[in-house]
């Protein structure tokens, strides 16, 4: 299986990169920067200079040409402002799932976050972030070419993952791992049932397998 992931070098992505290549899937991480290659190569991906920022959808569609699902890891970053939220956490987005459907490619997988809302209030940089992503899920859910799903993780740690958590699509609030979002998102690319469904994600006590399997079966 090949699988194309936008924002390669984020730090849910290389944890997914790593456990993809184990399994023995063929890997590919999207990067803005060439510095970045050796990490992904060191995770056992296929780094690609692709910067979604300034590419075309026909450019990005190349790359995902060859690949069974693609998966949207990107993100603008704490240290952005508002400004890049909307060009890269919600136009990046719909540019790479834009190319997801040009290229022929069903299976998309969102990573978004708990709270995300088009309509969230506020004017802080945080709430530009949600305003974006919550515009960018629901321009996936409008989607009939896709099999999408959209995963919404709590507040994100870098405790070592516990491979325990709840995942339903309404969790409430609670923290949780990138270990194990990485780990959820791995079993989210080999369930299709999944798709369609908007799920969040904190850590509790549950095995991810389980859980997916879970969300599959409702």
């Amino acid at each position: 299986m090949r699988i194309v992931i936008a924002g390669g070098h984020g730090q849910i992505a290389l944890r997914l990169e790593r456990l993809l290549a184990a399994r023995g899937d063929e890997v590919a991480g999207l990067i803005r920067s060439a510095d970045q290659a050796p990490d992904l190569e060191a995770a056992g991906a296929e780094p690609i200079l692709c910067d979604l920022e300034s590419a075309s959808v026909e450019e990005v569609a190349e790359h995902l040409r060859a690949a069974d699902a693609a998966v949207f890891a990107a993100g603008a970053g704490p240290g952005s402002g508002a400004a890049r939220k909307e060009t890269v956490d919600r136009a990046a987005a719909v540019l790479f799932a834009d190319a997801a459907e040009r290229a022929g490619v069903r299976r998309y997988l969102v990573v978004s976050s708990m709270g995300a809302d088009p309509a969230h209030q506020g004017d802080e940089v945080f709430d530009a972030y949600l305003r974006a992503k919550g515009a960018a899920d629901d321009d996936i859910r409008g989607r009939k070419d896709l099999d999408w799903t959209i995963l919404r993780p709590g507040m994100l740690t870098n405790d070592a993952g516990t491979g325990l958590v709840r995942l339903e699509a309404h969790t409430g609030r609670g923290p949780v791992p990138r270990d194990d979002v990485a780990a959820v998102l791995a079993e989210l690319v080999d369930t299709p049932a999944t798709a369609g469904l908007t799920l969040e994600l904190i850590s509790g006590s549950t095995p991810v397998s389980v859980a997916v399997k879970s969300v599959a079966g409702n």
